[in-house]
């Protein structure tokens, strides 16, 4: 992006943010919320133009798009008769089949070349988040429902954000890619047996339902995924080119329609929410590096650990959130982890690569087979 472009897109966020501050303040809150979603546009366009801040601009139009929905919750809950939320589990679908398209049969077979660390990254992955996300609800005097959100994010498996940041931070893509597989897998179970473990004081768990849940929106959608990789594996390259963008899309879509169905919810429990799912975001890569640093894994396996556990999978938190009928509730904590999760590990992945970068060796393994530079920032 040029140099022009860029500037003017400084000078833009910075008129439009202004604009914001002053009809904040004169209570026009209608024009300021619309504001603030172009203050935010013109700072991710001016984040393009420089490669040390391109890793931020989806989380900058994701900020846009909340934005959007607190003020304007009307134009992102129905349209018609149709209710919005009717589409997050057919997208989180898409979601997952182009995830299924990233893996092959030899991404489970990790767990053969790579044992210790698979294992460390399992157990850290079911162990320290569901029990960090419980401890945050003892420490929070959140509502039932909200408190199991909380839970929620944390008894979810990891997505493709942690490969994405894993390859950012010249960590080990391959053990990354091996253990969202395999925590993929692994979900059906787990997560549902966490809930009821762990949440079931705050909402009614279902464990069969939650289930069958998991297996509709992420088992069969990958399933599917890596038998048409399999098999027409290189024979739809336009599919490499335009699931990243659908998949940012469908984040982006579902995030909207969670926080405009939880508006007043957020309203009131907003602020601590978000201060509860930033320390339950930072606590998730502090015990997962220093956890793996204690059992003497390499750097890379370390870092790679810290991402896997720290970054969840949102969209299948807010999935589960709309099956169980609780959207503006159980959802919010899903809806507010994604953002947060994508600033995080976007700053702790580069600040990784700096660090390699000034020890002047390369620490990292690289992508598996290629992938790492194709991955997407997924939920």
């Amino acid at each position: 992006m040029g140099k022009p472009v860029t500037k003017i897109a400084l000078i833009l966020s910075i008129l439009f943010l202004a604009a914001f501050l002053i009809t904040t303040f004169q209570e026009l809150h209608s024009y300021a919320g619309w504001f603030l979603v172009m203050f935010f546009a013109a700072l991710a366009l001016f984040f393009r133009g420089y490669d040390l801040l391109k890793g931020y601009v989806f989380t900058i139009m994701i900020f846009a798009a909340v934005t959007a929905a607190m003020y304007h919750p009307e134009y992102f809950i129905s349209i018609g008769d149709f209710k919005l939320s009717g589409l997050i589990i057919p997208l989180m679908q898409i979601i997952m089949f182009g995830m299924g398209t990233t893996l092959s049969l030899k991404d489970f077979a990790g767990v053969l070349k790579m044992p210790k660390g698979v294992v460390i990254g399992l157990v850290g992955q079911f162990s320290i988040m569901p029990f960090v996300g419980w401890a945050i609800t003892n420490i929070f005097s959140f509502p039932a429902e909200i408190a199991a959100g909380i839970i929620l994010i944390g008894s979810c498996p990891s997505g493709l954000a942690s490969n994405v940041m894993s390859y950012l931070a010249r960590a080990n893509v391959a053990l990354s890619v091996t253990l969202t597989a395999l925590a993929t897998l692994m979900a059906p179970l787990m997560t549902p047996l966490l809930m009821q473990l762990l949440a079931g004081q705050y909402v009614a768990v279902d464990f069969w339902r939650m289930v069958l849940d998991i297996t509709k929106i992420i088992i069969v959608p990958v399933g599917l995924g890596l038998v048409f990789n399999h098999f027409l594996h290189g024979k739809f390259k336009v599919l490499d080119t335009i699931m990243p963008g659908i998949s940012m899309l469908g984040i982006g879509l579902i995030i909207v329609v969670i926080t405009s169905a939880g508006r007043n919810d957020l309203l009131v429990v907003g602020p601590l929410l978000i201060l509860a799912c930033l320390l339950h975001n930072l606590t998730g890569y502090f015990l997962g590096y220093w956890a793996s640093r204690a059992l003497r894994m390499p750097e890379t396996d370390c870092r790679t650990i810290a991402l896997e556990v720290g970054l969840q999978n949102a969209g299948l938190g807010s999935g589960l959130a709309l099956a169980m009928g609780k959207l503006s509730t159980v959802g919010l904590a899903p809806a507010i982890f994604s953002p947060i999760m994508n600033s995080t590990g976007s700053t702790l992945a580069l600040w990784w690569r700096a660090q390699t970068k000034e020890g002047g060796k390369e620490t990292g393994s690289g992508s598996a087979d290629g992938k790492g530079e194709a991955l997407s920032v997924s939920p």
